[in-house]
């Protein structure tokens, strides 16, 4: 069984921002596994919506932490503790401002890179050797903004459509990660 945490922002206010990459990838994936509009579960204990299906055949958990990109952590180690999870089957999607947009990275990473999100979810799991799928979020603009406040702005019409890809991709490639050899896989998407 895999546990896939797609990060983000819960509420209407930061769904369409950058910052909510992951809750984007992980709502793409479950339309693409489920159909049009899933209904996401919600556990009110774990702080988290889940979905559970399957990909040839494999199990998986899908979890969008409910607590604020700052907090990502409770829900993913509420759903690990739950199921009590390998390691190496834990996922993690999240905005990524080093790489560009359109672009994803996917890989086992040391640190967090500064983001919140994950270093949350490393403070709760106690570990950071889970799989992520980084989604390239930096334009040009952020040279001119905060990267605060870009991360929760919205993309442009242009940037939307590079965007789009990389969700696409992304659900591509964890897919083919359960079903193909990682190495295959990151040499395809990298």
């Amino acid at each position: 069984m895999k546990l896939i945490i797609g990060l983000g922002n819960p509420g209407k206010k930061y769904q369409a921002t950058k910052h909510n990459a992951g809750f984007m990838a992980i709502d793409f994936l479950a339309e693409k596994l489920l159909g049009k509009k899933p209904k996401w579960n919600d556990s009110k204990k774990g702080k988290l919506q889940y979905l559970k299906t399957e990909i040839n055949g494999e199990s998986i958990e899908l979890i969008k932490p409910q607590t604020y990109m700052n907090n990502s952590g409770f829900g993913a180690n509420y759903a690990y503790r739950k199921h009590n999870f390998n390691p190496k089957d834990v996922f993690i999607i999240y905005d990524d401002i080093d790489i560009e947009l359109g672009d994803i990275k996917i890989g086992f990473f040391e640190s967090a890179g500064g983001h919140n999100g994950v270093k949350s979810v490393i403070q709760h799991l106690s570990f950071n050797n889970f799989l992520r799928f980084r989604i390239g979020i930096k334009t040009p603009l952020l040279d001119r903004i905060p990267a605060d406040k870009y991360v929760l702005s919205r993309f442009s019409l242009f940037d939307k459509l590079k965007f789009k890809k990389a969700i696409h991709q992304t659900a591509e490639a964890i897919e083919s990660t359960i079903e193909k050899d990682l190495l295959e896989v990151m040499n395809k998407y990298n």
